[in-house]
């Protein structure tokens, strides 16, 4: 009996009607394993993971196969976003097998729930050099039946391992960071970086939106992700039309993408993007951080005011159909003449296209749009002015959206997690603050009202995801410390100090219930999280940043708003018991490398204090300039924090360094110069 419909998550109800017996996670599945005497067949993904689905077609649907998995196995499928306690546990398993991790992730367990074997995707049959799942199926099930021992010891030396990679480092949180510690992260960056085409290393290439975060804090490594963020803008894995990123580029020119959309990537690319403006004021950051919240705006934002997780690599069965063009495509809907001739140049679309989805060839090849040679370039070879060239290319670029928008879409997943939406929440918040756009600051209390009213428990804690009405899973580290990240940022932009202080609430929950003192770092579940085989910790950023990252950045927040020593102590151990991980894979831990950043920098503080209105034009000043580690904070009186205790307001700045102020002043000019200085 397949056990997957009364549930929430949209990937494990697309394997509802699965002829395996699935069973979701919990323990009611490993006593059916030990009832049986049968291993545990573990299968983790994610709805819009292309590779699931190809796993879950080739093999989950397939009735020989799905007979042979209810014999011989207990199947448990697993989202890993809305588990991504037990996504880590058993990624570091099969890392440790494979020397690689990803999804689909396949993993044999014994009914006590410790991992035996472990991959990723298998094919049906032996072939991509990989054995065939059938026969692993069988190999597993013979060996379970005629060799038990073995496995069994497997399984205990696979377990002891997890567990020791989540162990304390000892010695590693004894000694302070070295002066030169930032300097070193910049130039490992360096030895990586592709000075052609940007990102790090090679194919396939990933965004890396806290690795870019922190270069942008560091005059020595800035290039390094202003030209990584403009390659990007330029390339297929941005999506020229709709807006938003796709998730990771297949080659090093960030051309042909994978082409599914996270909730997560955006989020954090439209910040990255934010801080670029801010760093160059080159209106294209501007305009593709808009354009990223218009997608989010349009297609990921609930009715509630949540933002739904992400959508699918594929629409109908094939990659990236609804993305990519034909020329004659194009030319139904443009008609023939310069503007659709200027549109193919532009945008690379050629009758031998640049992608084919190797599943179903059939469709033939088709373009990925994007855009080889910069419009101002391209303006000048043609003789026309870069503003007139654009303003035809935006309307042609709506008539093609238009017609995109009415073709079959990919699907969306629906659940709301409270930790990506702590990263669209900054993100909102932000673009409503930088870019001066009252909309954007709306749709970001919006989100905060949604959370409170519908995610937070009694006793002010947080649940992790939220779908059909229904809040479940326990709040993990990430979404009590990623969620409050959001909050400061929402407060910096409105001034509404009920924000900041429920991001404070949250910081007591994170040392309350994930703070681990022998090992120096958060973990990644609470104590009264259901017991797995180990309590993981994380502070390689992966795709998001890392827990124990966006940790050590709250502490670091919470510590200059409220004079809270305990937390920046918190926040500096946590660095501190990484510091020798970052520093041999600078590039994995972007995060902990703005909290080392943020540890060095001088004690800025931005006061606001007046009436909105009388704020406005000093907030405008502020809002042209970076200021990344600055306790900005903006309020209608003197009160309620340390750095606004006692201060008259009516519109007036005070801007302070290491605990010396300038003279408080109404004039936006002023207030200019004395930020310029600030910044060197």
């Amino acid at each position: 009996m397949n056990r997957l419909a009364q549930e929430s998550s949209p990937y494990l109800l697309q394997h509802a009607d699965n002829p395996v017996d699935w069973w979701p996670w919990g323990p009611e599945a490993l006593a059916e394993a030990r009832r049986r005497d049968v291993p545990v067949l573990l299968s983790i993904g994610y709805s819009t993971c292309h590779w699931c689905h190809v796993m879950a077609h080739e093999s989950f649907e397939d009735a020989q196969t799905a007979e042979f998995m209810n014999e011989h196995f207990v199947n448990i499928k697993v989202d890993r976003e809305e588990r991504p306690d037990v996504d880590a546990v058993y990624m570091t398993a099969t890392q440790a097998l494979t020397g690689q991790g990803g999804w689909p992730m396949t993993v044999f367990l014994t009914p006590d729930g410790e991992p035996f074997y472990a991959g990723t995707y298998f094919p049906p049959v032996d072939r991509y050099g990989m054995p065939g799942f059938r026969r692993l199926l069988a190999s597993v099930a013979h060996t379970w039946r005629e060799g038990r021992e073995g496995l069994l010891s497997n399984a205990q030396a696979l377990t002891e391992h997890v567990r020791e990679a989540s162990r304390p480092r000892p010695g590693q949180g004894e000694a302070d960071l070295p002066a030169d510690f930032l300097r070193r992260g910049v130039a490992n960056l360096r030895r990586v970086f592709d000075a052609d085409w940007g990102g790090f290393g090679r194919a396939p290439k990933f965004p890396a939106p806290t690795t870019l975060d922190f270069l942008l804090t560091q005059p020595g490594g800035r290039d390094m992700a202003l030209h990584t963020l403009r390659m990007m803008g330029r390339g297929g894995i941005y999506d020229q039309l709709g807006g938003g990123f796709h998730r990771y580029s297949v080659d090093d020119r960030w051309l042909v993408p994978h082409f599914e959309k996270m909730l997560y990537d955006n989020a954090q690319l439209t910040r990255t993007l934010l801080r670029a403006y801010q760093y160059t004021e080159d209106e294209e950051f501007a305009r593709l951080a808009r354009e990223t919240l218009a997608y989010l705006e349009r297609e990921m934002l609930s009715p509630e005011g949540g933002f739904y997780s992400a959508q699918d690599a594929d629409t109908q069965g094939v990659e990236g159909l609804t993305f990519t063009w034909t020329p004659t495509e194009i030319r139904e809907v443009l008609g023939e003449g310069p503007d659709t001739d200027l549109v193919l140049r532009v945008y690379g679309v050629t009758e031998g296209g640049n992608f084919e989805d190797p599943h179903r060839p059939e469709v033939g090849r088709r373009s990925v749009l994007h855009v080889p040679t910069p419009v101002s370039t391209l303006a000048r070879d043609l003789g026309e002015s870069e503003e007139s060239l654009t303003v035809r290319l935006d309307a042609a670029r709506a008539r093609l959206l238009a017609t995109r928008q009415a073709r079959p879409q990919p699907g969306t997943d629906t659940k709301v997690l409270t930790s990506w939406n702590g990263l669209a929440l900054a993100a909102f918040a932000d673009a409503g603050r930088i870019l001066g756009e009252a909309h954007y600051l709306e749709l970001a209390r919006r989100n905060a009202d949604f959370v409170w009213e519908r995610l937070r428990l009694e006793d002010g804690t947080l649940s992790h995801t939220f779908k059909d009405g229904v809040a479940r899973v326990e709040g993990l580290l990430e979404d009590h410390a990623l969620y409050a990240l959001g909050l400061i940022a929402l407060y910096q932009a409105g001034g509404d100090l009920a924000h900041l202080n429920w991001a404070r609430e949250l910081w007591e929950t994170l040392r309350r219930d994930f703070w681990d003192e022998e090992a120096g770092l958060f973990r990644s579940t609470g104590g009264r999280a259901e017991t797995l085989l180990t309590r993981q910790a994380q502070g390689f950023d992966s795709a998001v940043l890392s827990d124990n990252a966006a940790a050590a950045l709250l502490g670091l927040r919470v510590g200059r708003y409220f004079g809270d020593e305990e937390a920046e102590r918190l926040a500096r151990a946590t660095v501190l018991t990484y510091r020798s991980d970052m520093l041999a894979a600078a590039g994995g831990f972007g995060g902990l490398w703005q909290a080392a950043a943020f540890l060095g920098a001088p004690h800025v503080e931005v006061a606001l204090i007046g009436a909105a209105g009388e704020r406005a034009p000093l907030e405008r000043v502020v809002a042209r300039h970076p200021l990344p580690f600055a306790a900005l904070a903006p309020a209608e009186r003197g009160e309620g924090l340390p750095v606004l205790e006692g201060r008259p307001g009516g519109g007036t700045a005070y801007v302070c360094v290491g605990h010396a102020c300038d003279l408080p002043t109404r004039e936006a000019g002023v207030l200019e110069e004395q930020l310029r200085r600030l910044e060197g």
